[in-house]
């Protein structure tokens, strides 16, 4: 993941000055050698890319290394399996959870980038994948490892992500979020965002997406596929992360801290966690929070911040 901080405002009304930093949290940074980035959180464990390798952590070690040339882009883990795209040679593979072994490399093509990552989404039975820069995105069914569908999108697409029954792929060139509709394989709704957009969430109401240019975060109506709010975070929102959990939105940044969190109700960055520590990932758990920091070699795990989410 690659670079952005925490005010709120609700529907684009600016309330005031930045917070302070908050304390963190008593953190555990785990060392890891190599290249530690996008995270896919399989239960108490975490797998993360690195170079020429997916790794399995827990809080205790490494548990388990799978060999990928070079794997790239967020991950996504769905009927016991992790899967993880291979730009070496274009394919999508599939990692069974309980032996961490490869058991399909599914030649689908991935899109080469000029700006963007690439992001996979996991819903209705099947995996969704930027496959073509030109703007195509394919559908692979987990039960036959087959590619069953290709849709038409905004040339370079490539930040995909799963919920209220729509696929939700964001284009940062173009800046817009298209909205897909598994039951006809079409896109049925474009919304233009702001500056850069770029990694989404879904889940606590809505769609959240990094708007990088603008250090906001937009949250996109599953009903209508509009903007509805924005939280602004910082001058820019660079190659961060996001997810939602525990009624919170998690946003991962590069400038002024290692995450925020952000109340999807009020919208309204609640905390700022941690000392910037440049480009990562993050993943919610029930328990806790993990962060990626590549530039320094860690894995980090942070109990949920008391006073915000129960």
């Amino acid at each position: 993941m690659q670079k952005l901080g925490a005010l709120a405002i609700a529907t684009a009304v600016c309330c005031g000055s930045f917070p302070a930093a908050a304390q963190a949290p008593k953190e555990q940074v785990i060392p890891v050698e190599g290249f530690a980035d996008f995270l896919a959180v399989d239960g108490d464990t975490v797998w993360v890319t690195n170079a020429g390798r997916v790794e399995r952590w827990s809080r205790k070690g490494k548990l388990a290394e799978v060999a990928i040339a070079k794997p790239c882009g967020a991950m996504v883990i769905a009927d016991g399996s992790l899967w993880v795209d291979n730009c070496e040679n274009g394919t999508l593979n599939r990692i069974d959870l309980k032996t961490a072994k490869l058991i399909a490399s599914i030649p689908t093509g991935i899109a080469e980038l000029k700006e963007a990552e690439l992001q996979l989404a996991a819903g209705a039975g099947s995996i969704w994948i930027a496959s073509d820069a030109k703007g195509l995105i394919s559908r692979v069914d987990t039960a036959t490892n087959t590619v069953t569908a290709t849709i038409a999108v905004d040339p370079e697409t490539s930040y995909l992500t799963y919920g209220y029954g729509a696929v939700w792929a964001v284009c940062l060139p173009r800046q817009t979020i298209q909205r897909i509709d598994p039951a006809t394989n079409s896109v049925v709704k474009t919304t233009k965002l702001g500056r850069a957009p770029g990694f989404l969430a879904a889940g606590e109401g809505g769609i959240w997406v990094q708007e990088q240019g603008d250090g906001t975060v937009a949250r996109i109506a599953p009903a209508t596929g509009e903007v509805s709010g924005r939280v602004k975070v910082g001058d820019v929102l660079k190659w961060g992360d996001i997810d939602t959990g525990g009624g919170m939105v998690w946003l991962r940044t590069t400038e002024d801290q290692t995450f925020v969190v952000i109340d999807p109700k009020t919208m309204t960055v609640r905390k700022r966690v941690g000392k910037a520590e440049g480009s990562g990932a993050l993943r919610y758990t029930g328990k806790g929070i993990w962060t990626s920091a590549h530039d320094v070699h860690t894995l980090t795990w942070w109990p949920k911040p008391k006073r915000i989410v129960k």
